[in-house]
């Protein structure tokens, strides 16, 4: 069942995302983007996409989906594991036949349920099955944590595979990757599905063998990557929606290797984005770019100098740092400082633009990229750490020059500065595939967005069991070291109750700088930062047992299931400790979401500073010197709860942090854009 057939386009419902499905010998079928002429057919577009989305996305229409499965099972009678291969088939011939229509979906949930039965010993919940169903017709489920979304993956990517449409199963990192594939595998292999994982370590001819199987597990970054070197092996004239004709031309053309040779996907037929909030939109800011090394130049020498003329520069005086936004300006008495300084220089430094841009990028590694937050040292080189996972991307790099500048001011060696070859955002990348959906448990705050970038509808599941999480006031406090004290005592507190314990910090920094505390006070636990990925998969296994101490950064934010030991549940079960606001506060709920996982107790709880980073900017402003004096009353008098200006603040600020965010990814969106078109004229692929 691994040959490509593509769903016939005409019997999709009218209220379905329409799709150019690609004939069976298109080579790479992907969505060709859409062109609108002028701003008013854009806003008619908008709107009648607002309107589309809100029919697709009635609740209703999930929740009546269950009945439907139950039929088509009772329908089926019992089956045994040796029965499934046959009735698949059977199943799969209807579905090509006539698409993806209700009644051959519910005989596909059926059989994918009665497989996870027999094999994994999991039948899947009536919500489960309302969450595949919105996936499958190409929307966002809104599932809280804990409500197996790794199991309800396999309904939709099952179906389609089924369907003959090669799937994507996309979630946020290698260790979800390979542990979501290998616990699913038996469920695909009992129905005649072949399904394999790709991730970061692989070879180009391992990553082409894995992609050739009907189910395709892979981190967002390494399915983009791999997109952006298929382009480039297509060459720049191969456009999306192009057609085939131009590849036919070349394997006509008497080369010795096709093209389509190289290719490492099958195109983009199906994708199930896990975490769609966090993929589809957190990481929405930065493009995605590959490039090759430059021949040698002296950016040793370069980058030392713009530090040097860095250091000569005064915060207030010659620049502006704006957190919020992630960059610095320079002031007029900047540009004049930088000026003067490159009087005496030669080279690049006689270009106006070019050495403010050198000033503007060393006081950025200075001030804004710092080391076990951003990046890590290991074996003198510089290891990025992407701050959504928390994760070290051992090969990955700064563009324009900053990761040498960052090398210099550590005293590392400088590598070669890098030429950017092809580059792509999320968001023109996600909306190629011919259908896309998704499921995260923090959508709400997102929903306009995923509607105008995507054309994706979010439809909020119900839960399987009611929560049993206990939710506490926020703690505020003036500053870092109260902050870090009071949570000591707060572990302290809970472990002597055999509590086991989940501290969430920001960064690898701020990880150690609590793990030292603790161990002063002689606590014992562990730490599972970028430097302890390798333990992974212990430390999460043993953090809900009793007495357990777990110091985590973003690594235990998403995908990590923490199970609870004997006894736990009658304590309460894990407690979950917050040390630090996110720039949004759905990742606060994903740290949240590691306790009361499916039904069972647990207790999540803040601790916050006014000197947090994610104050950085306003915490000295108007606004926040009512809140610093009401928090240091509050703390003065030993109360334990945030008064009502510090709680305020915080939601404020964080709306800002969204606001912000919102703007730089609508400007990321639209600047690729316009290069594209650029970059269409030059002959370069994207």
């Amino acid at each position: 069942m691994s040959e490509s057939a593509p769903v016939p386009r005409h019997h999709a419902p009218w209220y379905l995302p329409s799709a150019p499905w690609a004939a069976p010998h298109d080579p790479y079928p992907e969505r060709a983007e859409p062109e609108t002429e002028g701003w008013l057919e854009e806003t008619g577009q908008a709107l009648m996409g607002r309107l589309t989305r809100r029919f697709r996305a009635a609740p209703a229409r999930a929740l009546g989906f269950p009945a439907q499965v139950d039929q088509a099972e009772q329908a089926m009678g019992t089956l045994t594991a040796a029965d499934l291969p046959e009735r698949a088939r059977e199943v799969a011939a209807g579905l090509r036949r006539d698409g993806l229509i209700d009644t051959h979906v519910a005989c596909a949930f059926a059989l994918v349920r009665r497989a996870g039965e027999l094999c994994l010993g999991k039948r899947h919940f009536d919500v489960q099955l309302m969450g595949g169903w919105i996936m499958v017709n190409g929307m966002v489920a809104e599932m809280n944590t804990g409500e197996g979304k790794t199991l309800t993956a396999t309904l939709p990517a099952c179906t389609a595979a089924l369907a003959g449409l090669p799937t994507h199963v996309i979630t946020v990192n290698d260790y979800l990757v390979q542990r979501d594939c290998d616990l699913m595998r038996p469920v695909y292999e009992a129905l005649g599905l072949s399904v394999a994982f790709v991730t970061e370590d692989m070879s180009p001819a391992e990553r082409r063998v894995a992609y050739a199987h009907d189910v395709v597990y892979a981190c967002n970054k390494t399915v983009v990557f791999d997109y952006l070197r298929d382009r480039i092996a297509l060459g720049a004239a191969y456009r999306p929606g192009a057609g085939p004709l131009q590849l036919q031309v070349e394997r006509l053309s008497g080369k010795a290797q096709s093209r389509t040779e190289q290719l490492l996907l099958r195109g983009m037929h199906f994708a199930i984005v896990d975490e769609a909030d966090s993929v589809l939109i957190d990481e929405a800011r930065v493009p995605l770019i590959i490039s090759a090394e430059q021949p040698p130049d002296d950016e040793a020498r370069t980058a030392a100098e713009a530090l040097a003329l860095a250091a000569t520069l005064s915060e207030g005086e010659h620049y502006r740092i704006l957190r919020g936004e992630r960059r610095i300006e320079l002031t007029e008495a900047g540009r004049e400082q930088v000026n003067a300084w490159s009087e005496t220089q030669s080279g690049v430094w006689t270009m106006t633009l070019r050495r403010e841009e050198l000033a503007l990028r060393a006081l950025t590694a200075q001030h804004l990229y710092l080391q076990d937050e951003h990046y890590l040292i290991r074996e003198g080189k510089i290891q990025v750490i992407d701050e959504f996972t928390g994760r070290v991307m051992p090969d990955r790099s700064w563009a324009q020059g900053l990761h040498q500048l960052i090398e210099v001011k550590e005293g590392c060696q400088v590598t070669p500065i890098k030429e950017t070859l092809a580059r792509i955002s999320y968001q023109r990348y996600f909306k190629r595939y011919l259908r896309l959906g998704g499921m995260t448990g923090t959508a709400a705050e997102i929903r306009d967005e995923l509607g105008s970038v995507y054309d994706l509808a979010v439809v909020r599941v119900p839960t399987h069991r009611a929560s049993r999480r206990v939710v506490k006031p926020d703690r505020v406090f003036v500053d870092g070291p109260s902050k870090w004290a009071a949570v000591a005592e707060r572990v302290a507190q809970l472990h002597a109750q055999r509590v086991p314990v989940l501290i969430g910090t920001r960064s690898v920094a701020a990880s150690e700088l609590f793990s030292e505390l603790l161990t002063r006070r002689g606590l014992v636990h562990a730490v599972l930062n970028a430097k302890q990925d390798d333990a992974e998969a212990d430390i999460v296994s043993s953090a809900g047992e009793q007495g357990r101490i777990t110091i985590a950064t973003n690594m235990a934010g998403r995908g990590t299931d923490i199970a609870l030991g004997p006894g736990v549940a009658e304590l309460g079960g894990l407690h979950v400790i917050l040390t630090e606001r996110h720039e949004t506060a759905r990742i606060d709920r994903q740290l949240a979401g590691r306790c009361a996982r499916q039904g069972d107790p647990g207790v999540f709880e803040a601790f916050l500073a006014l000197d947090d980073p994610l104050f950085d900017g306003v915490s000295q402003g108007l606004i926040a010197k009512p809140v610093r004096h009401a928090v240091a009353r509050e703390q003065r008098v030993g109360r334990q709860t945030a008064p009502p200006q510090a709680r305020w603040f915080v939601n404020w600020v964080q709306w800002r942090s969204e606001r912000l965010q919102r703007g730089v990814r609508r400007a990321l969106y639209e600047a690729d854009k316009r290069l594209d078109t650029i970059l269409s004229f030059t002959g370069r692929p994207e």
